[in-house]
């Protein structure tokens, strides 16, 4: 069985685990922010940071009084706090041989000291660190750190609660929340890479008719299998998510508008073909609305807009089809 000592040197282990909280490369919130900003607070620091470090980066995912949301692996102070399971306290790097020719330290933010905290998971791993850092040489007393373990355990526990909420419990999709933090990413991605994705809305079709007819269970069983067939045929790059109550939605990275349409067209007939269990089984069909990535869907709200006109678009065109909401070009002057 591997030791807690181990696991310090479990780099696959150790990304696995980080990969499972989904985190990276989301948007600020409100929660991770409070933690940080009590750390400047409590320790008397002009910056703090929630830093997970990734295989080649580290991250903030909170970072109050530092202008750089990210920073290679091989300069982060993290990098170094995540190697042991005890609070990692630099009183000045200047002085200390590991950190003294650091761009961080000889240039911006000006690093002069840190006191870092691993952020270990349930299951034994350092994904990263909450810490405090000062512009100018300190030391850091045990009340200081007691206060920083503390907050970090606080962290972790936020993270959990985070993964916990990501899932819908009756379909087992993606939350509405979770599945907006994957349209960010595919949109910051779009921005750093122009990398297409496109996202399918699909409505159930008459779906009060079925809770009204045979009674709430299945409706809920209808929900279920429609989520159920949705995860069988979808790739495993592409997300899930119910973002409404018989509404669901398909994230597909690394596809246009062509590629989407012809997905979207096989879940459709998928779905018409689906049976749920009754007395004498139900069939239902879906609508769907296509939405590729682009100018003037750089924004979750917009792209959803987008996906869903041509959604109301396939309802009102006689329900059980796909509609496609084309992208515009834009030609510079």
């Amino acid at each position: 069985m591997m030791t807690s000592h181990d696991k310090l040197f479990d780099e696959a282990g150790r990304l696995a685990a980080l990969a499972r909280y989904d985190i990276l490369d989301t948007p600020a919130e409100g929660a991770f922010d409070k933690i940080t900003q009590l750390v400047r607070t409590l320790l008397g620091v002009p910056m703090s940071a929630v830093s997970l470090v990734d295989a080649n980066r580290q991250w903030f995912k909170s970072h109050p009084g530092l202008n750089i949301a990210q920073t290679p692996r091989d300069v982060a102070f993290c990098d170094h706090s995540i190697r042991g399971h005890s609070p990692m306290i630099v009183p000045d790097a200047r002085q200390d041989a590991r950190f003294r020719n650091n761009i961080l330290v000889t240039g911006d933010p000006g690093i002069v000291s840190y006191a870092g905290v691993p952020l270990q998971t349930p299951d034994g791993y350092n994904i990263g660190s909450l810490c405090a850092i000062d512009t100018r040489p300190r030391a850091f007393d045990p009340g200081q750190i007691e206060i920083l373990q503390s907050l970090a355990a606080i962290v972790v526990e936020q993270m959990e609660l985070r993964r916990i909420a990501d899932r819908d419990f009756l379909s087992g999709a993606l939350s509405r929340r979770a599945f907006i933090g994957e349209m960010d990413k595919a949109i910051a991605l779009f921005d750093r890479r122009k990398r297409p994705a496109s996202l399918l809305l699909l409505d159930i079709d008459h779906f009060k008719r079925i809770n009204d007819s045979h009674g709430h269970p299945v409706g809920d069983r209808t929900i279920q299998g429609v989520a159920e067939l949705c995860t069988l045929l979808k790739r495993p790059s592409d997300s899930l998510g119910r973002i409404g109550g018989e509404e669901f939605a398909l994230l597909l990275p690394e596809t246009g508008e062509d590629d989407a349409l012809h997905a979207a067209q096989r879940f459709c007939e998928a779905i018409a073909r689906l049976e749920i269990e009754h007395d004498r089984p139900i069939h239902v069909t879906a609508s769907f609305g296509v939405a590729a990535i682009g100018a003037g869907r750089l924004h979750s709200d917009s792209w959803l807009a987008a996906a869903d006109a041509a959604l109301y678009g396939a309802k009102r065109g006689g329900r059980n089809r796909v509609m496609l909401s084309p992208l515009v070009s834009v030609h510079a002057a």
